[in-house]
């Protein structure tokens, strides 16, 4: 059955379709169904001479109080697709989580640990979205996408896109030029659950039996909740964008000088080294919490969450300039402090 015509609204409130629930509206608003909605968009807003961006679950966006001055274009291009034996087609519309919860019921191990996770499908390879020991880069085999600057649809390959930490070729290499309408992941059938992440050694350790990819998912979203990063209606800890800033990596030689910083023996500052061997991985929460930003931080109507440093939230009506504001005081601070310059997870709508 053919899509329907793309339907362009004007004056379309954004807050409501973001977790952040914070932003003015859209000028104009319009839903793609399909991948030939999403060729006419771009034709639309390049006729009305607008620029254009594409929203997909929302749970990753910062929309100023202005709003938008284009067209925003909502991806809900639907469906999960079994190809065969380890190969799933999934939409770029769909939601992630629905998703994660469909494989594991069908036993196919690789996103387990990525359950819980709020926005779409769409959005995991442009971030390359992980929690708890995966990435979405070590499953995804093709992304499908159209190319704004040719005006044509084009599919790539895993290596093709590039990917690394929270990066890729669509939101680093080439931003702004494809739009995603499909994905395809290759799992693992009847594969065992990753336990790599310590909580997860430890909420496991005492069973009695190895766990189900099923369990494995419920201790992950109930690890989530724990850190307000379950969505929740009602929750103010869970109007956010998840974590705020990305962990930075550093030249290892500079542990030492983060050490002293935070008046600590260099070997208790936590750290990942990268494979390079020359840089390692910081956690940014820790380095909040040491610049004096903790859980619970703030009195106004934005603030850190109570239960997860990394979250920003909206805790009454927030605006995006608290928002802002905050994030500047956290960046200065712990840039005067340890010589690192924090960088913004979440996508400003701009």
């Amino acid at each position: 059955m053919p899509s329907p015509a793309l339907e362009v609204r004007e004056n379309v409130d954004l807050a409501p379709l973001t977790t952040f629930k914070i932003g003015g509206p859209a000028r104009f608003f319009a839903e793609a169904h399909s991948p030939v909605n999403i060729s006419e968009a771009v034709t639309w807003a390049q006729d009305h001479s607008l620029p254009l961006f594409v929203l997909g679950g929302g749970s990753n966006l910062l929309v100023p109080d202005s709003g938008f001055p284009g067209l925003v274009l909502q991806i809900k291009i639907r469906g999960i697709n079994h190809l065969g034996h380890n190969l799933f087609a999934v939409g770029a519309g769909e939601s992630w989580d629905d998703f994660v919860q469909h494989a594991i019921e069908q036993r196919f191990a690789g996103i387990e640990c990525m359950a819980g996770i709020p926005g779409s499908v769409g959005g995991t390879p442009v971030q390359n979205v992980g929690a708890y020991g995966q990435e979405v880069a070590e499953t995804i085999v093709a992304v499908h996408a159209f190319d704004r600057e040719t005006q044509t649809h084009i599919t790539f390959d895993k290596a093709a896109c590039n990917f690394r930490y929270r990066a890729s070729r669509f939101n680093t290499d080439e931003p702004n030029r494809y739009i995603v309408s499909r994905v395809d992941f290759e799992l693992h059938p009847n594969g065992a659950p990753n336990l790599k992440y310590a909580d997860l050694q430890k909420r496991f350790a005492v069973a009695s039996a190895p766990p189900t990819l099923l369990e494995v998912a419920a201790a992950v979203r109930d690890i989530r909740r724990s850190k307000g990063m379950l969505i929740t209606p009602g929750d103010p800890d869970t109007r956010s964008a998840g974590s705020y800033f990305k962990n930075p990596i550093v030249p290892t030689a500079q542990l030492a000088t983060i050490a002293a910083a935070a008046n600590l023996p260099a070997d208790k500052v936590p750290n990942w080294p990268t494979p390079s061997g020359s840089t390692t991985k910081l956690p940014a929460a820790w380095l909040l919490e040491q610049a004096g930003f903790i859980k619970g931080y703030g009195n106004g109507p934005a603030g850190i969450s109570t239960r997860h440093t990394l979250a920003l939230v909206n805790r009454n009506h927030a605006t995006f300039a608290d928002i802002q504001a905050l994030e500047a005081q956290i960046i200065a601070t712990v840039q005067a402090k340890f010589g690192i310059k924090l960088e913004r997870e979440p996508v400003l709508l701009a």
